[in-house]
């Protein structure tokens, strides 16, 4: 009986992250479940009257289910395979019988032939004189694309797909992929001649390769066969001997094309010091095998090499072992890797006679299989193996300490002896960055012709994926400034132009001097050698790494809850603010390999920013620096930072958070040190620093804002007047009750206004913030704009509500006051400024009650009816039966979070009650659940965690589909908020 599978290997088969949330959020709905050999199954409660049947095969793995989701696998069997991980999942002495049909079905379907299938001698010469004719013609075209030169080529994409087309009806896919990679590269390099003239090199060299094939070493014969595209059945390869190791997945990388998804695992012998690279490809979903373990561990297992002259390709073998993660990397061998150049490059072109024996036949066994430690001996494990097999684009290597660097040059990684790589352009892998913070870390990368593309990092014990993110405008390397004569000649054509061996490198020159002497096959040979040599014989630069990142002392952020942040921002979750709500108390720092992803989150989601950079700490902020986008965050980086040296000389953003910070611990001294630096400072700095005092504002800051409001600046002066209206004591106050009082007169039976405003307005009442603002307010009279009643409305914000309270009485007997229907609307415009600015909950409830005579009466009644007592609120809301839904969603928001028990059992029933009226009414216009998707995700966001359970439960009632599922995943929604705190201590 198979033992349970790490939930590492589970979560790696989910086609995308949105799967696997909802997976552990169907933990409680399983019944009937089992397994027995290797079948696992169980029944899942849906959305439905029935249960999901659900059964996964371990053997392949593979999935039923009698869901509607075209995911593999679904969610259900997700959650099936993590319940058994965990040890939910009893063993069953018999396969339950809704399983068992199945399984039998797949068992006859995948049952392995009685016999092998041998191939068919007639077939396969077929096929090899199919290849070779193809290959002749493509011959012939690339003499043709040389002789008349690459400037003058067709270069469109027809011409390439005509001549990869062709290659296909040859049966040679391998080199038809080749050529149609070559328009997109012409396209988008600056410096295309030279990567076009190595690719046709190398299909040259790959022709003349194959018209040997029968004089090559088996080795390197199955090598050029592979590269055309000859098929190699997993029957053939099984055949081959197994190598067995405790093989550690040290990289995983998957793609898409046009729906067909594949996946790269590269894995390394613990004992063998191997490299191998499992390929899986599926369609229409990425539903790959578990197979290999997952990032960062290992399992005892047997392997078998595609055969090659540099085997790196294999088929997973049987297993011998469990998944157990690795925190350790075995040492390098004592025998490292021979350097090596092209043994083969100048025996396979031209004249095979001549060119025989022209390079040593000394390329290693198994080529680049050492466990490089510094740059050099990754320089040579690769040699080694384009020496065996010199068709080879990339080749897996493993740099121990080094520093990724990044500067105006680009990028590159540097080895404790100052040896450096360069990364290939277009690679931004600021996660690697992040998880180095400038200290040595242990890279995987692949070495290629453009550079190293680095996949993952190993640092503090544990495997790190560091895909690069896309840079912002993909690098195009320039051509080189250096003449080239192979490049100018193959640009003119060999017809214009003939090369000279002779300014090639010496072993090039030696080499070609056996070569055929037709000019356009002597220039693609001659290319093919130098490109050889010269990508065997690179070297590294010389770099220096940058000063490393401080420590951050505070406590790590617990691993499930970083992985929870990280699905939560790459989704842009509207469940973060809860997340941090609920994770700021604890002062966490993120792990590094995160820094990069919350860096770029505040850069883009303002409102989090302060949240997300606190996270970031001290690696976040020595990461910015070296990003032009979030550079600009570094100033944003003083939570920890309460120097006077900021004040003085700090950035604007920076010099606003001290401010705020000394404001809420000493607000005296933080006024003080306004006001002594109110002087020097710049109008724009003057409104900012002065909008801080907002927060706790008191009579004490009185003075200061009476001198804001000489201000010659007016977004000064309008701050000041708005600091000043909630102090109903101030100078300012006493003001405007009697400026109220001398222009709006109450009638002797206090039920009419007769308001009479002066025109025009003296210096003093400008000072106090009374403008010609009507433009603003949009009041007209007449047709025109009034310019009185913006007045109005101004006058009555500034003044205290007490005044009208003494004048009309009781807030409530106010509002129904009668005046001139001119006047209405500013004057109950100007209340509720009124109110909101001085936060007074019996004028707030008197104006809602009322209701607000302005065109944006949907906003400000919600933020008066914020202002009423929680307990109001709730009663309020409680009154609004289904016929109110739309009241009831504007109102929401400013209930508090989450929502009180009754007013969630509220909600929910009178969802519930949509979804019976759509069950009576099907297709009904307006019942469905899209028609209420705003309340359904305020519902998501702001319910109990706890009415998980009652959701579900309705859901399992409703007669409707749609509101069925509308249920369901509101209960998931729920229960994933409630991992999410969970998560954090």
């Amino acid at each position: 009986m198979n033992a349970p599978w790490p939930e590492e290997r589970v979560g790696a088969l989910a086609p995308d992250a949105s799967s696997l949330a909802a997976a552990r959020n169907l933990a409680d709905r399983w019944r009937d479940t089992g397994y027995r050999g290797e079948a696992v199954w169980g029944r899942c409660r849906g959305g439905g009257p029935e249960p999901y049947d659900t059964i996964a095969d371990l053997s392949g793995p593979a999935y039923q289910c009698t869901c509607p989701s075209r995911k593999s696998p679904c969610k259900h069997a997700l959650s099936l395979l993590l319940l058994w991980s965990r040890g939910e999942v009893a063993p069953a002495a018999e396969v339950a019988e809704f399983a068992a049909e199945w399984l039998t079905w797949r068992a006859a379907r995948t049952a392995t032939p009685a016999t092998a299938r041998t191939a068919n001698p007639a077939t396969a010469e077929q096929r090899r004189v199919r290849v070779t004719a193809g290959l002749e013609e493509l011959d012939i075209w690339l003499g043709d694309q040389v002789r008349t030169g690459l400037a003058q080529a067709d270069r469109s994409y027809q011409a390439f797909e005509a001549i990869a087309a062709r290659m296909v009806d040859a049966q040679a896919p391998g080199v038809a992929g080749a050529l149609r990679r070559l328009p997109l590269l012409m396209a988008t390099r600056a410096d295309w001649p030279e990567p076009v003239l190595r690719e046709y090199a190398r299909l040259h060299l790959l022709v003349a390769a194959h018209r040997r094939l029968d004089d090559l070493s088996p080795a390197l014969r199955a090598s050029v066969r592979t590269h055309i595209g000859y098929p190699n059945p997993a029957e053939s390869v099984r055949a081959e001997p197994v190598v067995r190791d405790q093989w550690m997945t040290m990289g995983v990388r998957s793609t898409e094309d046009d729906r067909l998804y594949t996946r790269r695992t590269w894995l390394y012998g613990r004992r063998t010091h191997r490299w191998a690279l499992l390929v899986d490809h599926a369609f229409g979903a990425p539903a790959f095998p578990a197979t290999a373990p997952v990032l960062g561990s290992m399992a005892e297992a047997e392997l078998h090499y595609y055969p090659g002259a540099a085997p790196l390709r294999a088929l997973w073998g049987e297993r011998h072992g469990v998944d157990e993660p690795f925190t350790t990397l075995p040492g390098a061998p004592r025998d490292s890797a021979p350097t090596a150049t092209s043994p083969h490059v100048a025996g396979i072109g031209g004249d095979a006679a001549r060119a025989q024996g022209t390079a040593g036949e000394t390329a290693p066994t198994r080529p680049g299989n050492a466990a490089e430690s510094t740059v050099r001996a990754a320089l040579e494990a690769h040699a080694a193996a384009l020496g065996a097999d010199p068709w080879i684009r990339s080749w897996p290597v493993l740099l121990r300490d080094v520093v990724p660097v990044v500067t105006d040059a680009g990028w590159q990684v540097v080895d404790e002896q100052g040896a450096a790589l360069p990364l290939a352009p277009g690679e931004q892998p600021w996660s690697l960055l992040a998880v180095s913070g400038g200290h040595p870390v242990t890279a995987l990368g692949e070495w290629t012709v453009d550079g190293l593309v680095p996949i993952s990092a190993f640092a503090v014990g544990e495997m790190i994926d560091v895909e690069s993110e896309p840079a912002p405008h993909r690098d195009s390397p320039a051509p080189s400034a250096e003449p080239d004569d192979l490049i100018s000649t193959a640009l003119l054509g060999t017809a214009r132009r003939a090369i000279d061996p002779a300014r090639l490198p010496a072993p090039v020159t030696a080499a070609a001097a056996h070569l055929r002497t037709e000019p356009a096959f002597l220039l693609l040979e001659s290319a093919a050698l130098r490109d050889t040599f010269a990508r065997g014989g690179v070297t590294s630069r010389e770099a220096a790494a940058p000063p490393p990142a401080p420590d951050d002392d505070r406590a790590l952020l617990p691993r499930a809850a970083a992985r929870r942040l990280a699905d939560l921002l790459r989704d842009r979750s509207r469940f973060l603010s809860e997340w941090f709500e609920a994770a700021t108390p604890h002062d966490f720092r993120a792990p590094d390999a995160l820094a990069a992803q919350l860096l770029d989150s505040a850069s883009s989601q303002t409102g989090l920013r302060e949240p997300l950079l606190r996270l970031a700490g001290e690696r976040g902020r020595w990461l910015a620096q070296w990003h032009p986008e979030w550079r600009e965050l570094l100033a944003e980086f003083v939570f920890d930072t309460d120097s006077d040296e900021i004040w003085r000389y700090g950035a604007a953003p920076q010099r606003r958070a001290w401010l705020a910070r000394l404001r809420a611990r000493d607000a005296g001294a933080a006024r003080a040190a306004l006001a002594a630096s109110w002087g020097t400072e710049t109008g724009q700095a003057r409104a900012e620093l002065l909008a801080v005092l907002a927060d706790g504002v008191t009579t004490a800051d009185e003075p200061l804002l009476e001198t804001a409001l000489d201000d010659r600046r007016a977004e000064v002066r309008r701050i000041a007047a708005g600091l000043l209206a909630p102090l109903p004591d101030s100078a300012f106050a006493q003001r405007m009750l009697r400026r109220a009082a001398d222009w709006i007169a109450v009638e002797a039976d206090r039920t009419r206004l007769r308001i009479a405003l002066p025109d025009p307005l003296d210096a003093d009442v400008r000072r106090d913030g009374i403008t010609d603002r009507a433009v603003e307010f949009s009041y007209r009279w007449n047709g025109v704009p009034d310019v009185t009643a913006g007045r109005l409305r101004q006058l009555v914000a500034a003044t205290p509500l007490r005044h009208w309270t003494a004048a009309l009485g009781a807030p409530e007997r106010a509002v129904r006051v009668t005046v001139d229907d001119r006047f209405r609307q500013p004057l109950f415009d100007g209340w509720v400024d009124a109110a909101l600015t001085q936060r007074d909950p019996a004028w707030a409830a008197a104006l809602f009650a009322n209701g607000v005579p302005s065109d944006t009466a949907l906003l400000r009644r919600r933020e008066l009816f914020a202002l009423l007592p929680v307990d109001e609120r709730v009663r309020h809301l409680l009154r609004l039966d289904g016929a109110w839904l739309s009241e009831l969603e504007a109102l929401l928001p400013a209930a508090p979070h989450p929502w009180p028990q009754p007013l969630a059992q509220h909600v929910i029933l009178l969802l519930f009650e949509r979804a019976r009226t759509a069950a009576q009414r099907a297709g009904g216009h307006g019942t469905g659940p899209a028609a209420h998707r705003s309340l359904l995700t305020a519902a998501s966001v702001h319910l109990p965690v706890d009415a998980a359970a009652a959701v579900a439960s309705i859901a399992q009632r409703c007669d409707d589909v749609a509101w069925a599922r509308a249920f369901d995943q509101l209960a998931t929604d729920l229960t994933h908020r409630s991992d999410m705190l969970e998560e954090l201590p």
